[in-house]
């Protein structure tokens, strides 16, 4: 079996672009793979233009450790974002492809399952006016449609600092949080990398009492003794690595022993073969993997398999049940959400199939998360802080 093709569709939501990839093979067998780009689509597609003659064309789709190997050593130029997201979706591909030609699911290739049903929380459900009042009522709604676990990032625009109004009606919508979803239900808090390690700190010590599951990025990615520093005075568990796109920058983030939970995205990581190598490691740190997932139904499926086949698997992020309509109908297949876990994935591949018809119809048009982002901040500072 060769690769004979591999074509490219982009279809954008409101806020993020998410690139589907299929490949194809000269036996008839199509896979495909997806990545949500943030404001870097064209240099993925431009990667790609390069890479597929060169390196995919030819080569034998269930032979992905092969594909991978060179696609990564081949370039010369080290790893990026771009690059590792391009491998991604190629390798996730192939795997859907080796499924389908074996008849198993893809968790099967990954070792086979060791868990009957994979724990998820809802991630998107809080893009309401920043008041105790709407995120309770927003929160309530998580728990109506089926999640036990919910993220949220309750922190403004801020910025190293916050402002003591800002850090009072922060911990006033923690608290609005878990009034909601009662004492059982689990709270991630993000930080989402804008604090410095001292307001990381104290920020954490304040939310403490809510008994969040983990607090997120505290610091920004680049300077990892900074996140230690960070750790070393934070009694939640802390959580980080979703802008680590290669197991060499995880190497110096186990040795400081600087997180708890890692939350590498196998869309930018490149693929299931390579976070599951991680998550190994991480294993013999003791520590849990909670992979980023913000894309669509494609990359929702790829988590999955890699959660049942992962000894050392926390728990699943998603977005789509708090995302347009049709965002789940790209490629339907994926299990629901009940009672805060999904069933695991069918076979045989990934189990998705993607609806070219649905695809069309949301056509790519100009998203930049920035501006997306600076919309909602301001309308958010439209609110004023709590006296």
């Amino acid at each position: 079996m060769k690769i004979v093709d591999v074509k490219t569709h982009v279809v954008s939501t409101a806020w993020r672009n998410l690139t589907f990839v299929r490949v194809q093979t000269d036996d008839g067998l199509e896979g495909v793979g997806e990545v949500r780009m943030i404001n870097h689509t064209d240099a993925l597609l431009g990667y790609l233009a390069e890479a597929v003659p060169n390196h995919v064309l030819g080569s034998d789709p269930t032979n992905p450790e092969d594909l991978v190997h060179r696609m990564f050593r081949n370039d010369y130029a080290r790893a990026s974002e771009v690059m590792m997201s391009a491998i991604a979706t190629v390798e996730i591909a192939c795997l859907d492809i080796t499924g389908k030609a074996l008849g198993v699911p893809v968790y099967k290739l990954l070792g086979g399952a060791v868990r009957d049903r994979i724990k998820a929380y809802a991630n998107g459900w809080y893009t309401v006016e920043r008041t105790p009042e709407e995120f309770h009522a927003a929160a309530k709604r998580v728990l109506e449609k089926g999640y036990r676990a919910l993220k949220v990032d309750p922190f403004g625009a801020g910025y190293y600092e916050l402002e003591p109004a800002e850090r009072r009606r922060s911990v006033e919508l923690i608290e609005a949080v878990r009034d909601a979803v009662g004492p059982e239900a689990e709270i991630l808090i993000e930080m989402h990398g804008r604090f410095n390690p001292a307001t990381a700190i104290e920020m954490a010590r304040e939310l403490e009492q809510f008994r969040p599951s983990w607090v997120e990025e505290p610091v920004p990615p680049d300077n990892l003794p900074a996140l230690r520093k960070a750790a070393e005075k934070i009694n939640i568990p802390v959580a980080t690595g979703e802008r680590l796109h290669t197991r060499y920058e995880y190497r110096e983030l186990f040795e400081l022993q600087a997180a708890d939970i890692i939350q590498p995205d196998i869309t930018h990581f490149g693929g299931l073969l390579e976070t599951r190598k991680l998550a190994a490691t991480a294993e013999t740190y003791f520590v849990l993997v909670a992979p980023h997932n913000v894309g669509g139904p494609v990359s929702t499926a790829a988590a999955l398999h890699l959660a049942a086949s992962t000894p050392n698997f926390k728990i699943q992020e998603h977005f789509n049940d708090f995302a347009e309509d049709w965002v789940k109908q790209l490629a339907p297949g994926n299990p629901e959400v009940e009672d805060g876990y999904f069933a695991l994935p069918e076979g045989p591949g990934l189990g998705v199939t993607l609806d070219l018809d649905a695809v069309e119809a949301h056509p790519r048009t100009h998203v930049f998360f920035n501006l997306f982002a600076e919309d909602w901040h301001k309308r958010q500072v439209a609110q004023p802080p709590p006296a």
